[in-house]
C-alpha cells in the first residue's frame, strides 16, 4: 500500500479520536505558535493537519489566512465536517508534501508528526526544500517528531526519531533553531509518547 492509500484507509476506517495522535487541544503546538507571535493575518499552513483540532483553535484565535495540507482527503473531510460553516474560511489541500509545489508563501509552517514518517533521505530532502521555498524570510516553522526515546513505529509504519540538534540540522542552512521543547503526548489508550519539537526561523 502506498503512502496516500495507507492514510486514506486510516481515516476512512477510524474516527479522529480513535487514532493514537489525537489531541482535544494541541497545547504544545499552540504554545509554540503563540511564542512565534504571528499576526492574525499571517498565512499559516498546517502540514499533515488532516483531522487535527489545531485549525479549530486557530480560527477561534482570529487567524484569517489558514491552509491545511494532508495526504488523505478523508482526514480533510473529517475536519471540514466538524467545523461546519467555518470550513469556508480555510484552504484545504489534499497532497503529499514531498511532491507538492507551494503556490504561495507562508509566514508560519506547522507540522506535528509528518516529518518523522520520512525515513528515506530523498523524501526528507524534498520536504525540506518545499518548506524552504514556502516560508518567507523571517517566517517560522514548528516541527514536532518522536523523540529519541519515543516510539519506533506509528500506525504500523517505521519512523525516524530525533533530538533537537538532529531535527534542526535537517533544515539547515535555510532555517536556524530558535527554540526546542520536549513534550509528552498521552494517547487515547493512555500510553505516553515522547515528542521533540523545534521552532525554526527562515534565514
Amino acid at each position: 500500500m502506498d503512502r496516500q492509500a495507507h492514510w486514506q484507509n486510516v481515516y476512512a476506517t477510524k474516527r479522529d479520536d480513535e487514532v493514537s495522535w489525537f489531541q482535544t487541544r494541541p497545547d504544545t503546538s499552540l504554545d509554540l505558535l503563540l511564542r512565534a507571535r504571528p499576526g492574525a493575518g499571517t498565512p499559516v499552513i498546517d502540514v499533515g493537519g488532516g483531522a487535527s483540532r489545531l485549525i479549530d483553535h486557530l480560527l477561534d484565535l482570529g487567524y484569517s489566512d489558514l491552509t491545511v495540507l494532508d495526504i488523505a482527503e478523508a482526514a480533510l473531510a473529517t475536519a471540514r465536517a466538524r467545523i461546519g460553516e467555518a470550513a469556508a474560511r480555510v484552504a484545504w489541500v489534499a497532497a503529499d508534501v514531498t511532491a507538492w509545489s507551494p503556490p504561495r508563501a507562508f509566514g508560519l509552517w506547522h507540522d506535528r508528526a509528518v516529518f518523522h514518517f520520512l525515513v528515506d533521505e530523498s523524501d526528507r530532502r524534498a520536504y525540506a526544500a518545499t518548506m524552504a521555498s514556502a516560508v518567507t524570510a523571517g517566517g517560522q516553522a514548528i516541527i514536532g517528531t518522536f523523540a529519541l526515546d519515543g516510539p519506533e513505529r506509528c500506525s504500523n509504519l517505521p519512523i525516524r526519531r530525533y533530538d533537537a540538534a538532529g531535527l534542526a540540522a535537517e533544515f539547515a542552512p535555510h532555517f536556524r533553531p530558535v527554540e526546542d521543547l520536549a513534550a509528552d503526548h498521552v494517547t487515547p489508550a493512555g500510553k505516553t509518547q515522547k515528542f521533540q519539537f523545534c521552532r525554526l526561523l527562515r534565514v
